[in-house]
């Protein structure tokens, strides 16, 4: 067989009896790595520590992995300013956590023959978020519906660590914050044993004849 060293340096080609001579010494696992080769090529490794490395790395992956979600948001063409801000605010959290956001604009009875009330809702709507999302699909007409579809400019796996660092520093915050209090703690309470002692030292000091 072909042994490979720990650190990946070629020991050359090797007894099997060998091999696990040098993987006792060394208190390693001997580990065949590419049976199919010619000779086969072991290596010499803590197997248990590969593993948990390899395991590491896969729950690292998952947690970076992209998942496409999309939200839906429904407005009528002719919504009032307080469920458009209300409306709004929900779009600006979802690209803000790096999702896309499906927008339906609903028309009912006469409104169906308004179309350019939805296109100038959805375009005004695409304006207030430019800074968080991108249109990812123009408006289109649906049925009774017109829909346009919002991007996000960040991805979610970005947005995910900004909110784990922003949960991070928050929590270093409070960690601070609760030491300062200890320490002012401490010190009230020396300040608080100390004052008999300066009180009988004050009493001391007088002149008895005064």
């Amino acid at each position: 067989m072909r042994l490979v060293g720990p650190n990946g340096e070629q020991v050359g080609i090797v007894r099997i009896d060998d091999a696990l001579r040098l993987a006792q010494e060394s208190d390693l696992d001997l580990v065949e790595v590419a049976a199919t080769a010619r000779p086969p090529v072991c290596k010499l490794m803590d197997y248990g520590k590969f593993k948990y490395e390899n395991a590491q790395k896969a729950r690292e992956t998952r947690r970076n992995q992209t998942n496409t979600v999309i939200k839906e948001m429904k407005l009528r063409p002719k919504i009032d300013a307080h469920d458009y801000a209300t409306k709004r605010g929900h779009v600006v959290r979802f690209l803000k956590a790096g999702d896309k956001v499906k927008i339906t604009i609903m028309f009912r009875g006469r409104e169906q023959h308004r179309p350019e009330l939805g296109f100038r809702l959805l375009q005004r709507l695409a304006g207030d978020v430019e800074e968080l999302g991108f249109v990812e699909s123009s408006p289109k007409q649906d049925g009774r519906n017109m829909v346009m579809v919002l991007g996000p400019h960040r991805k979610k796996a970005e947005a995910k660590a900004e909110v784990r660092a922003e949960r991070d520093r928050k929590a270093a915050e409070r960690d601070a914050d609760k030491a300062l209090e200890q320490a002012e703690r401490v010190e009230r309470s020396a300040a608080a044993k100390d004052e008999p002692r300066r009180e009988r030292r004050r009493s001391e000091n007088l002149d008895p004849d005064m």
